[in-house]
C-alpha cells in the first residue's frame, strides 16, 4: 500500500513576513517593522469591536462631528482611540495625525519620540456598519524631515511618493491587512482561530484593464462635461472600447479592494458641490494610489499624478481616479487636455 505524503503548506504569519523582508535590508533599524507590528495588533482589535457591532451598543451616531464637519459614528471615535492607544508608547513615532482630529496627536509626555509620522482614516465607510456593509482602516507612514524630537506639520506635509509604507485594512467577511513598503504590495487575512494575519495574497498585481468601474453617479448632474464624456467611454456608450461593469459601495476601502485583485478603476471627481474633490489626499488618495502603483497600477488627480501632488493643508482633498493603469491613462485623454476641474 503507498501511502502519499502531502507536502504541508508553509504558513507565514505577517511578523515571519516582515522579518524576513527586514532581513533584505541589513541597514534596517527595525522601526518601521515595529510600525508595522502595532497596526497590526490594532486592526485586529477595530476588526474585533466590527464583529460585535450588532451585539453591543457600538451602532450609529455619536452626536457629534469630526474636523470634516461629518457626522461621527461611534465606530469612528471607538477606532480613533485604538488607533491612537495602540500606536503612541512604542518610541516609533514622532507623531500622529487622523482623519477624525483637527490637529496633529503629538507622542504623550514619557514615551520616546521615534522618526516615523504616521496619517490614518481609523474606519472608512463607518456609515455602512448600521447595513453591515464592509469597512475599513487606512494607514500611511513616512519619515520625520524636521530636526526636533517631535513631529511638525512640515513632516505630514510631503508628497505620498516619499511614503515609507501604507496600506489598508478591509473589515468584510473575512478581515484582510494589505500593505507596502515600496516592494510590492502583500495581503494577510486574518485567521481568528489563533489570532494571527496570515499571508493569503503574495505580490498582488491588478490587471492593466480593469472591468469594473466604481463611481457615484447621484453627483453626474454636478459633472463637468468632459467627466460625463469621460464616463460615457467607460460605460461603452461611445463604441470605443466594452463596457465596464458598474460596481459601487460607497466604501472607498471596499470598493478599491475589488478593483485592486478584479481590475478597474475608482473615480470620485470633483463636482459644483465639491470643486476642490471629496477624498482626503493625505489619509485615502496618497496610501492607496501607493499601493495601486506597486501593484501596476496607477491613481491622478485628472491632471497629474496623486503621489506628486505638494500638500499644503493636513486635511487636503483631492479629485481621485485610481486603479488599472490603462483605464486611468484613458482619465488623461479626457481631462488634461480639456483644461477642466477633476
Amino acid at each position: 500500500m503507498n501511502v502519499v505524503h502531502n507536502t504541508p503548506v508553509s504558513v507565514v504569519t505577517i511578523e515571519r513576513f516582515i522579518i524576513e523582508q527586514e532581513r533584505l535590508y541589513p541597514e534596517a533599524s527595525g522601526e518601521l517593522s515595529g510600525v508595522l507590528y502595532d497596526l497590526a495588533l490594532a486592526a485586529k482589535m477595530i476588526a474585533n469591536k466590527v464583529r460585535m457591532a450588532g451585539l453591543v451598543d457600538i451602532l450609529g451616531g455619536n452626536e457629534t462631528e469630526n474636523v470634516q464637519g461629518e457626522a461621527q459614528q461611534k465606530l469612528d471615535v471607538i477606532a480613533n482611540d485604538i488607533m491612537i492607544k495602540a500606536m503612541d508608547h512604542g518610541g516609533r513615532l514622532c507623531a500622529m495625525a487622523s482623519e477624525e482630529e483637527p490637529d496633529i496627536i503629538p507622542i504623550p509626555d514619557g514615551f520616546r519620540c521615534g522618526k516615523y509620522c504616521l496619517m490614518f482614516d481609523p474606519l472608512d465607510g463607518s456609515s455602512n456598519i448600521d447595513v453591515n456593509v464592509p469597512v475599513g482602516t487606512i494607514f500611511s507612514v513616512v519619515r520625520k524631515v524636521t530636526r526636533g524630537s517631535a513631529g511638525e506639520m512640515e513632516d505630514f506635509l510631503q508628497p505620498g511618493r516619499r511614503q515609507v509604507a501604507a496600506g489598508y485594512v478591509i473589515y468584510g467577511s473575512s478581515t484582510m491587512l494589505v500593505y507596502t513598503t515600496g516592494q510590492g504590495v502583500h495581503g494577510f487575512t486574518l485567521d481568528p482561530s489563533i489570532g494571527e494575519f496570515l499571508l493569503s495574497h503574495p505580490n498582488i498585481r491588478t490587471p492593466e484593464r480593469g472591468k469594473f468601474l466604481s463611481v457615484n453617479d447621484s453627483y453626474e448632474q454636478h459633472w463637468e462635461e468632459p467627466v460625463r464624456a469621460l464616463m460615457r467611454r467607460y460605460r461603452g456608450m461611445d463604441g470605443v472600447q466594452k463596457a465596464m461593469n458598474v460596481r459601487y459601495v460607497g466604501s472607498l476601502v471596499a470598493d478599491f479592494h475589488r478593483n485592486l485583485l478584479g481590475g478597474g478603476i475608482f473615480v470620485y471627481p470633483a463636482n459644483a458641490k465639491s470643486p476642490r474633490g471629496k477624498l482626503r489626499l493625505l489619509y485615502e488618495a496618497n496610501p492607496l494610489a501607493f499601493i495601486a502603483e506597486q501593484a501596476g497600477g496607477a491613481a491622478s488627480d485628472g491632471y497629474q499624478r496623486i503621489l506628486d501632488i505638494n500638500p499644503s493643508e493636513l486635511h487636503q482633498r483631492t479629485p481621485l481616479y485610481m486603479g488599472s493603469k490603462a483605464d486611468v491613462e484613458t482619465v488623461h485623454e479626457f481631462l488634461t487636455p480639456a483644461g477642466v476641474t477633476a
